[in-house]
This record gives structure tokens, sequence and C-alpha cells, in this order.
């Protein structure tokens, strides 16, 4: 009755979404603060005068979107937690993330979360004909959709400081003449390649074959790699708005590229789903760039917070890895991963832990606000 592919599936298994009792959820890497107003105050007035437009198609290419994404993008350099706010409540680009040349329009395409935004990026440009290289230890959808569009792997362990080993991958990929995938900001580890690093990989991965960094979570600290594709027409950026603009209820990704590899993003989207960011998502998403100020603030308020938590946990003897995401990566010796993540949900409190062999010992948490980061300190402390 069932056909094979579904045979071999073994799907992603998210963040715990409890019912069941009213928890402080740092378990998802959601951000814990509300979209701006304005974000809310546009959707109230698309709904009480164009209410109509809600039995209509929205604009499939999503262009006003893109243009506004584009902006965005050229006033922050893509990590808003650095960008500088002006008195206007405009933002420009620190010096480390200027942008050599600017993003417009067609460098971008739009999809339903950047998990859509994926699997269209999968199709387009990996084949069962080859492996795909990626970390062992990256965002754990990867390997799902090299299941689903049936891509074989070649996953590379991390260095012994839980690094991404780009001279391995670059190997792996050079023997197979195969394409690359990783987060960076790395998840779940947190860690960050340099700019320079990732430019490095891509002097020396095929020409022929893309180069696909997952920027995630880089409005927290990172380093976007945007400013490289002015040199290096094989790669791809996929973001997201669920994080740093609080949009994971909501649902909006998109990929930044150059303008021909956008296209043919396109033409495997116009063969599935025509409209796969609604009219709601797509008035949301405008509003939400151009509130990229209030996005900054909040960025930044996380990434104080995580810094935070990070010199809590060292100073009690704690292993906790550096940090460029709004999560925190540790381990403390003598408690198993389990019990630790128990224990805090026992206190009120949802933190994510992963069986996966390797990292079992280490548990995930999410930066929240000020108050609730306290008191998971207090939870941590009783331990």
């Amino acid at each position: 009755m069932f056909s094979n592919r579904l045979r071999n599936l073994h799907p992603y298994v998210p963040g715990e979404q409890p019912k069941d009792r009213d928890y402080i959820k740092l378990n998802a890497n959601e951000n814990p603060y509300p979209p701006h107003h304005s974000v809310c105050a546009a959707l109230k007035t698309m709904l009480d005068t164009q209410s109509a437009r809600l039995g209509l198609y929205p604009d499939p290419d999503t262009n006003e979107l893109r243009d506004e994404i584009a902006k965005m993008l050229n006033s922050t350099g893509g990590v808003l937690c650095r960008a500088t706010v002006k008195d206007d409540g405009t933002c420009i680009p620190s010096a480390q993330d200027a942008l050599p040349q600017p993003i417009t329009r067609d460098m971008i395409f739009c999809g339903n979360g950047s998990d859509e935004v994926l699997s269209f990026v999968f199709y387009t440009f990996f084949d069962s004909d080859r492996p795909l290289v990626l970390p062992q230890f990256t965002y754990s959808f990867y390997p799902v959709y090299c299941g689903y569009y049936s891509i074989p792997m070649e996953q590379i362990p991390l260095m012994p400081d839980w690094a991404i080993d780009s001279a391995a991958m670059i190997s792996a990929a050079q023997q197979t003449d195969s394409c690359i995938v990783f987060a960076n900001p790395n998840a779940p580890t947190g860690l960050a390649l340099t700019r320079a690093q990732v430019a490095q990989i891509l002097d020396k991965a095929p020409k022929n074959r893309i180069v696909v960094v997952d920027e995630a979570y880089c409005d927290f600290g990172g380093e976007s790699c945007l400013p490289l594709l002015a040199d290096y027409k094989n790669l791809v950026i996929v973001r997201t708005f669920s994080k740093s603009l609080s949009f994971a209820g909501m649902r909006l990704g998109y990929v930044v590229s150059a303008p021909e590899l956008i296209q043919a993003i396109f033409t495997v989207k116009n063969s599935f789903n025509h409209f796969p960011a609604d009219f709601l998502a797509q008035t949301a998403g405008i509003a939400s760039c151009k509130a990229a100020a209030y996005y900054a603030e909040n960025a930044r308020l996380v990434a104080q917070e995580r810094d935070s938590l990070l010199n809590f946990l060292r100073q009690r003897g704690w292993f906790a890895l550096n940090s460029a995401t709004n999560f925190v990566f540790a381990k403390k010796e003598g408690h198993a991963g389990s019990a630790v993540y128990k224990a805090v949900k026992q206190a009120g409190i949802l933190i994510r832990h992963f069986d996966t062999p390797g990292i079992e010992d280490f548990v995930r948490i999410t930066i929240g606000t000020h108050e609730q980061m306290d008191l998971l300190k207090n939870v941590l402390e009783a331990l």
C-alpha cells in the first residue's frame, strides 16, 4: 500500500510543544520578544480594509516582500545585533558587515519558512549520483531531506573543539565532486566559522557545485556571507524570519544568491506550489522588514543574555561552547543531559535534549527574556 520512499523516511523531530502546562519555552530557539506593533497593525488593517484579498491568490513571486528584504539586508549587512540604529529609526551596517554590492530583488527567493526553502534548494541543486557533504552534527533536517530526495550523504565529524572541520569537508567534496551544506553559526553547537573561513571553503570546493550556508542564527552575532556573493556565483545563503524577526508562528524563509540560481529555485517552486507565501505572511513580512531597528535592539538583548548565561554556567563548572546564536549548548560533568532536561522541566522550564550519540550529555538552552533567564539560573543553581 505504501511507497518504498515512505518506508525510508526518518522525520524531523521538532522541539517539544506542550499543551498540558504553561511552561517557559527555552527549547525551540524561538524569539522571546513579540513582533513589532506595526506588524500586528498591518495585519489588522489588511483584514479590516482588504479582507476580500483572502479569497484571492497572493503574489506568487512575493515581489514587494523581496524588495523589503533587500532593503533590510542592505541596511543591516545581515547581522541585526551589530547594526547601528540611527535617531530616525533606520539602520546602517557595522563596518564588519558592510556589503560590497547591494542585494536586489532578483537575488532573493521567499518561501513558507526556511525548511520549505531548504527543500526547494535540495531539489534544485543536489542529485542522487553523488553524496552531499555536511557536518556530522548540524541542523537535523538536512539528513531528513537527503532521505526524502534519495540524496546520499557524507557526514564529516566535527573537530575536537566541536568546530566544523572545513578542511575535511573540502577534501570530501573534491574527491566526489560534491556540493556542501552547513549551518553557520552551526546548530546545535552555536559555533560559527568566520567569513574568511567560508571563503576558503568556496575557493577550494568544486566550482561547478553549490555551497549552501544556512544563516538562520546569523543575526545574533555571526559573520554573514552576504558580502561573498559578489565573488562566488555558486554560493547559496538560506535565512529565516523565525528567529531574529519573531516570526516562528507565521513562517517565512528566504534564499539570497546569484539571480540565475534564484531563477532555478523559482522553476522548482512553480513545479510544486505556485503560492507558498500567503497573503498575510507577505503582509507581516513586509512590515517586519520595515521595523528592522526594533529587531536589531532585540537581537542585542538576546546576545547580552546569552553571554551572561555562558558566564554563569562556566563559573559553576559547566562546559559551555561559545555561541553566536540565540542558544547555548552546554553540559555538566556528572549530570546526564536527560537528567538536566527532566529537572529543569519539573521546575516549569523546557530546554532541549538530544538522544543522538555523541551529544547526549549536552542540553541546548534557548535564550529568553532577562526575567526568564533569571528563573532558569535559579533552577540550574539548585542542581
